[in-house]
């Protein structure tokens, strides 16, 4: 994933008097109430620095007046900065003049508002071209263009349709045909499902994820939602007062709150439905499948543990075998192959906690957790999930854990 398609270094906005003044003093330690008490400025955006890779859905969270928004319109320069610098591909976007900054939001940045804002007097298709036929693009291309981001978003067969005869959620797909339309680098997002009903909410939030499968945008979505947050972002930045609190994935998020603040923030989020297999997974102990029982029962008692992964040389799962069978083989001469399971339970990195609990109750061995090629990635037992749910994540699960499949 190519790094930095859009960076933002100390990037403020200030409202008042003597803005630059009020600049100079964040830079030596003014907060933002100190600066609205004695100066009578208000922060908006406090020097933030923060980079956007190309592919992700970078998700800017925070509650009311947090200045998300605020944030997300600078960077097409809906709202002029005070001072910073928006670097899209390097090139500094407060240095650009109309014309280029112009030829910046038709071709590279689109926003998709909250509002939809459609024209009721033009069609579903004539709403969605409505960018094209601004930049002057032909009637035939624009309808093709349009055509396209339409059944991209489920709505082929409603484009002679007006927006009062569609549902909120379909509105809001209109919205994003038309931004689609313009094949944009980023789209800016500015709580662009916070309209809708819940239900309605949860399928367009769906619908981003597989829409995001296909089309590989850069997607820079905003929220006060933190269940929102959560389910859409490859990575989070969460504002308070006009400045970044913290900055990571959800999982970071979740497991190493930077603050309090972060703490009181997440506290109430279901853990089963965002930490992964990955974050729980522990390192595997393996042999091949040419080693015979003997050496495979040494080394489950050097490990103190009862069971082992069988791999190829490409670390590729083959299987799993027991102390208990190992010693059975041993006895009657059999080697590693008569007596590997091969059924065990398998499941992907990404595989969320909460669908892990049935298979690792039911399960005679520990979970592997392997790649789409097979190879064995790591493994799970039970105390590992339980241990997680209940805030105890480390990076190593102890061996009273895995003697636990004994």
């Amino acid at each position: 994933m190519e790094q930095n398609i859009l960076e933002i270094k100390n990037l403020s906005k200030l409202f008042g008097p003597n803005t630059e003044q009020g600049v100079r003093l964040l830079e030596q330690g003014y907060n933002k109430e100190r600066l609205a008490k004695e100066k009578g400025i208000t922060v908006g955006v406090n020097q933030m620095s923060l980079s956007v890779n190309k592919g992700e859905i970078f998700v800017i969270m925070g509650l009311s007046g947090s200045g998300k928004s605020t944030l997300v319109r600078m960077l097409n320069r809906l709202i002029e900065p005070t001072s910073g610098e928006i670097l899209l591909h390097g090139k500094d976007l407060l240095k650009m003049n109309k014309a280029q900054l112009r030829e910046v939001r038709r071709k590279h940045i689109t926003m998709v508002f909250q509002k939809f804002a459609l024209f009721p007097h033009r069609t579903v298709l004539q709403n969605v071209e409505y960018g094209l036929e601004i930049q002057k693009v032909n009637k035939e291309e624009r309808k093709q263009k349009a055509m396209q981001a339409l059944e991209l978003v489920g709505l082929k067969g409603w484009e002679n349709k007006y927006p009062d005869q569609l549902s909120g959620g379909m509105q809001q797909r209109v919205g994003l045909a038309r931004a689609l339309a313009n094949d944009p680098e980023i789209l800016l997002m500015d709580e662009a499902f916070s309209a809708l009903d819940p239900l309605i909410r949860r399928d367009m939030q769906d619908e981003l994820i597989e829409l995001q499968e296909k089309m590989k945008k850069t997607i820079i979505f905003i929220t006060h939602d933190l269940d929102e947050a959560l389910r859409l972002g490859d990575r989070i930045a969460l504002m308070k007062d006009g400045a970044l609190v913290q900055l990571g994935t959800p999982e970071e998020m979740l497991t190493q709150p930077a603050n309090g603040y972060v703490e009181r923030f997440i506290e109430d989020v279901d853990l089963s439905k965002v930490i992964t297999a990955s974050r729980v997974m522990r390192r595997p102990e393996t042999v091949t499948l040419d080693r015979g029982p003997r050496v495979a029962l040494q080394l489950m008692r050097e490990r103190g543990i009862s069971n082992l992964f069988v791999i190829d040389r490409g670390k590729r799962l083959l299987g799993v075998i027991t102390a208990e069978d190992a010693a059975k083989a041993l006895k009657a001469g059999q080697g590693l192959q008569d007596i590997l399971i091969t059924d065990g339970p398998k499941v992907s990195q990404d595989t969320l906690l909460g669908d892990l609990f049935e298979v690792t109750s039911s399960a005679k061995v520990p979970l592997a957790v392997v790649e789409d090629d097979g190879k064995l990635l790591g493994v799970i037992v039970r105390g590992a999930v339980l241990g997680a749910l209940a805030g105890g994540l480390s990076d190593e699960v102890s061996d009273l854990e895995v003697k636990e499949h004994e």
